[in-house]
């Protein structure tokens, strides 16, 4: 006569909480399987390195070739512009003037924050149109006090030769005309591979 095999409750709970667990491993395992790891040397991923930029950027208020336009005015005649927000497509200089060689465009926006100082939100990509960097880009995204000799902002991002890019940009006035035409020169500092 053949031995009945007793088992308990709890083995036998067990036993179908690992049938289920493995049933829906099976079943549900494919979702995740999207993600992987990838070894950074097949993404050309080798060795960082630390490129300067210098930098001229071109905010043309006036005229008919603006390259800066208000597209929201600011809060109750607010001095410091509060409120107010332009979207950006300067250019990008070698040199201070306006004439120099273009080699890219800051392309974005800037909102005025400060309703007690004249302080900005920055928001803008440089894409290069010139030379190795021709079609790369990196983003800065930041807070302008633009009342302070130099301005620090972050580098958050890039693509192309940019990309995975990291870095600060250090901006300061050089010059600022009556009509609202404004020359800063942006001194870039890019993390990138």
């Amino acid at each position: 006569m053949a031995k009945a095999l007793l088992v308990s409750p709890s083995y036998f709970i067990f036993f179908i909480f690992l049938i289920f667990s493995s049933a829906t491993v099976s079943i549900f395992g494919e979702e995740y399987s999207y993600v992987k790891s990838i070894n950074p040397k097949k993404m050309n991923m080798l060795k960082e390195k630390v490129t300067h930029f210098q930098l001229y950027w071109q905010d043309v208020t006036s005229g008919s070739n603006a390259t800066s336009v208000t597209v929201l005015e600011e809060v109750n005649n607010s001095s410091t512009l509060f409120g107010s927000v332009s979207i950006i497509d300067n250019s990008l200089t070698v040199g201070p003037n306006l004439s120099s060689k273009t080699v890219g465009k800051s392309q974005g926006l800037y909102a005025s924050t400060g309703i007690e100082e004249t302080s900005l939100l920055m928001v803008m990509n440089f894409a290069f149109t010139d030379g190795k960097y021709n079609g790369s880009t990196f983003t800065v995204v930041g807070r302008n006090n633009a009342n302070a000799k130099v301005r620090e902002m972050p580098i958050i991002g890039g693509s192309g030769l940019f990309r995975f890019a990291r870095g600060y940009v250090l901006a300061s006035t050089y010059s600022f005309s009556d009509n609202g035409d404004g020359t800063i020169e942006y001194n870039c500092y890019v993390i990138h591979y």
